[in-house]
């Protein structure tokens, strides 16, 4: 049996999830509460920057954060409001933002080109340790 391609599953995960631009994710926290979650690698964040005010969300914790019955569930994740997820390209926080939906979570969706796209767009970055030490107490 031949191992399905990644770029098939981003490509199906893609078609059923709200995919957005940098622009659309920093309206939507600006003007309706949403909260952006960084789902890169630590190293990545202290390699590259961070968008200001992020939550960071590990890809590899994510579920276990947003499901309510989880040892490691993060309470800050089941607030009633939309969360937009953003990996380096947009190929991880696709496949996560439709886990998420396959969850139950109702408001997700995802920057269609990740930080790349913010960046690229000239958004706001900070570096890691200024947002850490910014960051809100969990």
């Amino acid at each position: 049996m031949a191992v399905t391609s990644i770029h098939t599953l981003v490509s199906a995960a893609k078609a059923e999830i709200d995919n957005i631009s940098p622009a659309e994710a920093k309206r939507r926290v600006a003007e309706e509460g949403a909260l952006i979650l960084d789902i890169r690698d630590v190293r990545e964040l202290q390699r590259e920057g961070v968008i200001p005010g992020v939550m960071h969300a590990p890809r590899g914790m994510l579920e276990f954060w947003v499901a309510p019955d989880s040892p490691y569930f993060k309470s800050g994740l089941g607030e009633d409001r939309e969360y937009i997820l953003h990996c380096a390209s947009g190929w991880r926080s696709a496949l996560s933002c439709k886990v998420l939906s396959d969850m139950g979570l109702p408001k997700v969706s995802h920057i269609e080109t990740g930080f790349t796209g913010w960046r690229d767009d000239g958004f706001e970055l900070t570096d890691y340790d200024t947002w850490k030490s910014n960051r809100p107490a969990r």
